[in-house]
């Protein structure tokens, strides 16, 4: 027999009763029941109870020991009593009698406990992770996230690709976040980047000949924590094809996705295959994020026809002032009480806005203010083009729609919510499509890049020197694309820009001359000049699909050692202080913040 164990703590069924058996694992939970000793032993595999009885030379010695402490037994399976069946346990049809005992491990009073997985303070939790991971909850977090790793690669290797691994210590990147920096000890005074993404490398791979590119790929950026963005570092499916276009791109990722989340989605349902494929721009108009929740079946409308010359005269001047101007309606079915409008006001009121208008509809008529001052006609043909019926209401914003649509997207969603009209329990995913290759950077007054510098612009090099104004450049669409699921972006890509002379055209008009290109992106450029495929790829945030499918709001709860908000690893206390002979090692003189005395 082996020395630890014959079995794992979740192998044992009814088949094994009389065998002798020997057990290794942890001290899950412990129950007196009248002299007999009840233990639940835990290991990777699962839970199987035991039952010492008082008579045992070692009866003592276990009654002492801890929870969560480390144990070896020997015993022999028998069958539970019916009454004693645990049928939610895959070992419930039987205990091990204990015949012999061995403490492997003692354990200290715990700091956090892991039976019944009570809440506890997150600074706890992240300080004594190993504990947390042994909770049953988080343990078949991180282990689902192996099992969508494991359907990824095997997806992706079915599609024809080849995993390739692209340098840690690497160049600044231009993805757009803070860089870790990394100093050398060889080259005073320069530095290594760790790489926000295999960006540019993946791109030289398909320069260099290569097809089709993927891997698992660990990013790190210097950002602020979010509850569905990690501090420091994450992990994507990063992938890169030759010769294609956008709808090949799609072909090869999209069953992939589908097939992951359909394997590990259970009961839930999920977006049939092909996706739906949704422009920004009607993404914006109708859900008001570019990254919508399709469970919730509410479509945004413009109405502003309805209310242009009309005798409600706050919406009519705000049309008349700028052509630019909308009026836009929110359709809230089953919404058609004062007390929700009157709610939901308030909701706009608090999120920055001076409120938003609203109609009640009946089996006659629309009701409120805004449906009295345009009167029934104009009422009744808002109500008929948003597909209204009695007990439902709209709600109205207007102005210029970039500097409302986002409070109106939220408010699509709180309506939802509050109404009941989402379906939960599925997983809806599309492609949002044809996003602007340039956005207006109002601090600065310019255009600049909206979403990936390297993407082609749609028209190629002739629709950048045909522009001939900042509205020009702002119309100009990308091949650029993300792929969303319930609110979340699971994430981007885009057919590249692999022509040099179109590069610095695009760079040009965000203001960044040949020469600023040239010593940022010197090693792509140069390698496109001596023959790039046309070429596309996207990258998919790992942790974002384990979280949504683990169904956890926080990206924490499917990551394996994460750092906390302020990007602290309060387990092996990172950041630290370097010591003199490693900072004069690579040339480094630390500078600490001046603070200021109140």
């Amino acid at each position: 027999m082996h020395a630890y164990r014959s079995h794992n703590c979740g192998a044992l069924r009814k088949e094994d009763v009389d065998a002798t058996v020997r057990l290794s694992g942890w001290v899950h939970r412990k129950r007196d029941h009248g002299g007999l000793l009840f233990i639940d032993l835990r290991d990777h595999y699962g839970l199987t109870q035991l039952v010492v009885e008082p008579e045992a030379p070692f009866f003592a010695e276990i009654e002492r020991v801890r929870q969560e402490s480390v144990i070896k037994i020997e015993g022999n399976v028998v069958a539970r009593d019916g009454e004693a069946v645990n049928p939610n346990l895959p070992t419930g049809d039987v205990e091990v009698r204990i015949t012999g005992f061995e403490l492997l491990s003692a354990a200290d009073e715990l700091p956090l406990p892991v039976f019944a997985e009570p809440d506890y303070p997150e600074d706890v939790r992240m300080k004594y992770r190993y504990l947390d991971l042994r909770r049953e909850t988080l343990h078949k977090n991180i282990m689902l996230r192996s099992k969508v790793v494991k359907a990824i690669r095997n997806g992706m290797e079915d599609k024809g690709f080849t995993d390739f691994q692209t340098p840690i210590l690497t160049a600044s990147s231009p993805e757009g976040a803070r860089d870790f920096l990394v100093p050398s000890r060889l080259h005073a005074g320069k530095f290594y980047a760790l790489p926000q993404a295999p960006q540019v490398f993946k791109q030289l791979i398909m320069v260099s000949g290569f097809d089709r590119y993927y891997q698992i790929a660990a990013c790190f950026r210097d950002e602020d924590a979010r509850a569905d963005r990690s501090a420091g570092e994450f992990y994507q499916l990063d992938l890169e094809m030759s010769f294609v276009e956008r709808q090949d791109v799609f072909d090869a990722v999209g069953p992939v996705m589908h097939d992951v989340f359909a394997e590990f989605a259970g009961e839930r349902g999920v977006s049939s295959y092909p996706f739906r494929e949704i422009p920004f721009d009607e993404a914006m108009l109708k859900y008001g994020s570019d990254k919508p929740d399709l469970r919730n079946p509410i479509e945004m409308q413009i109405v502003s026809d309805h209310f242009r010359g009309s005798g409600f005269k706050i919406f009519n001047s705000i049309l008349e002032a700028d052509p630019r101007h909308e009026i836009r309606a929110i359709p809230a079915p089953k919404g058609g009480s004062r007390a929700f409008c009157d709610r939901m006001n308030g909701w706009a009121q608090k999120a920055g806005l001076p409120g938003m208008g609203y109609m009640i509809f009946d089996e006659r008529e629309a009701k409120g203010p805004l449906a009295k001052n345009i009167g029934p006609e104009r009422s009744q043909a808002i109500r008929e083009q948003l597909g209204l019926q009695a007990g439902d209401a709209a709600f109205f914003l207007a102005g210029k729609p970039s500097e409302f649509v986002a409070v109106a997207g939220r408010a699509r969603d709180v309506i939802a919510d509050e109404l009941n009209l989402a379906d939960k329990d599925r997983f809806e995913l599309c492609w949002i499509v044809d996003f602007p290759l340039y956005e207006w950077d109002e601090e600065n007054k310019k255009v600049e890049f909206g979403h990936n510098p390297f993407s082609m612009p749609q028209g190629g090099l002739e629709v950048l020197e045909a522009a001939k104004s900042d509205e020009d450049y702002l119309a100009i669409k990308a091949f650029q694309y993300d792929l969303v699921c319930n609110g979340y972006e699971l994430g981007s890509g885009a057919i590249r820009n692999h022509r040099a002379d179109i590069m610095y055209k695009a760079f040009d008009v965000a203001g960044y001359g040949k020469e600023v290109v040239e010593e940022k992106f010197g090693g792509m450029l140069n390698a496109f000049k001596y023959g790039a495929p046309p070429h596309g790829g996207c990258a998919m945030g790992l942790e974002r699909i384990v979280m949504l499918l683990a169904e956890q709001e926080n990206i924490r709860e499917v990551t394996m050692f994460p750092m906390n908000q302020q990007g602290e690893d309060l387990m092996l206390n990172a950041p630290l202080e370097a010591d003199a002979a490693q900072l004069k090692e690579v040339h480094i003189k630390v500078q600490m913040p001046i603070v200021e005395k109140k």
